[in-house]
């Protein structure tokens, strides 16, 4: 009997030659994938009442990130993120709002009156600031406004100038280094909502902003804590790793190319003011700015924008609770790169960093339709911050 069982194994892998290296390449790819990719994240926090914030009420921080086991390389998660992801498709009320100078955002609101304990005009709003060129129909701006419904909070979506439907009425865009209209965003949303609890979520160049924000306004505001996902801590390093031929093929050139094309659906309203044939030929995130965004704000050169808008020597100067998840293989913001140091030795900032992730990618699960590790990190921190705030064991 045994001999019959061994003459049939055998005569199986005579006629299949390639599966016992196929089982040998699995089986060192699972050893690889639970040894080196499946980790617990890294959290830099110095702050007892952020601690205990996170420790109590944030039960991700003690699980183990599993990203999805076929693509957790950096620019698969990176890339795979915005075609695999599903789109919840929440029902916006749009407010357009018109600047001082005559400039236009749009903002788009999420209410929950449908799904909300609380009454309208004390319930605890999020508001919610998308990535470089991305709007409130990105998949993971409506991701966050649906768990927002789902904890029964308002949401709103800051729409920077020329982006989600907003019309570019001024030659003035946006900026990394820039809060005025952010400003403008909070101070208008603080008048309708006197009452409500405000926090602030922002996403690559939208974290970027709001930390900003809060380390220009400190304890004025008017936000009661912050999140940061996948923002960029030093905009030299992003740019240098982005340059790298991979990124460059991928990430930079892309962005470039959409960047380009707003300045380019309006030439007319920016001719007057800059060589537009130079600034149309801008292969690289760097190049455009250098010929357009820190012109345009007023900088002396683009490494000075640079400066301006970089935030790992800003820590210091937080006063308000903030919360930032990275991912270590983020090529937009290398590890090295994360002022790890820094944030130890400032009571109002918890810094998550997870081994893997890439740049606002966080895929979880076989079929990450639907799931994401940022999501419940979002989740859990709002919901936290609203429901419990910053306490002392």
């Amino acid at each position: 009997m045994v001999l019959e069982v061994f003459r049939k194994v055998t005569n199986f892998l005579d006629d299949n030659p390639s599966l016992p290296l196929a089982v040998a390449f699995g089986g060192l790819y699972t050893v690889y994938y639970l040894c080196c990719v499946v980790k617990k994240p890294r959290i830099a926090c110095s702050d007892k009442r952020l601690q205990h914030l996170i420790e109590r009420y944030c039960p991700i921080a003690r699980e183990y990130y599993w990203p999805t086991w076929w693509c957790f390389q950096a620019h698969a998660q990176t890339l795979l993120r915005a075609i695999l992801q599903s789109k919840p498709h929440p029902s916006y009320r749009s407010e357009f709002l018109l600047l001082p100078d005559g400039g236009q955002i749009k903002l788009d609101w999420s209410d929950s009156n449908h799904n909300s304990t609380y009454l309208e005009e004390n319930r605890p709003t999020i508001l919610l600031l998308p990535g470089l060129t991305g709007s409130s129909e990105e998949t993971y701006i409506q991701h966050m406004v649906h768990n927002a419904e789902l904890l029964g909070y308002r949401s709103v979506v800051f729409n920077n100038r020329g982006n989600g439907g907003a019309d570019l009425l001024t030659p003035r865009t946006y900026c990394a280094a820039n809060v005025e209209d952010m400003e403008f965003v909070v101070k208008h949303i603080k008048k309708r909502y006197p009452e409500a609890p405000l926090m602030g979520t922002g996403i690559s160049l939208g974290g970027i902003i709001l930390f900003n924000y809060l380390v220009a306004m400190g304890k004025e505001s008017g936000l009661c804590a912050g999140m940061c996902i996948s923002a960029a801590w030093n905009i030299f390093e992003s740019c240098a790793s982005l340059e790298k031929p991979l990124n460059l093929f991928f990430f930079n050139r892309y962005l470039a190319r959409l960047l380009v094309k707003k300045v380019q659906e309006n030439i007319h309203i920016f001719e007057k003011q800059f060589d537009v044939d130079h600034v149309l030929e801008s292969n690289t995130i760097r190049e455009f700015d250098t010929r357009f965004t820190s012109k345009l704000f007023g900088y002396e050169s683009c490494e000075h924008y640079y400066k301006e808008a970089s935030l790992h020597d800003k820590i210091h100067a937080l006063e308000v609770p903030v919360l930032t998840l990275n991912a270590a293989d983020d090529p937009f913001s290398p590890l090295h790169a994360i002022p790890v140091q820094e944030a130890q030795q400032n009571n109002n900032i918890a810094m998550v960093i997870t081994s893997h992730g890439g740049h606002i990618g966080f895929l979880e699960g076989a079929v990450p339709r639907d799931k994401n590790y940022m999501y419940r990190w979002f989740s859990q921190f709002a919901d936290a911050v609203f429901k419990h705030g910053f306490k002392e064991e």
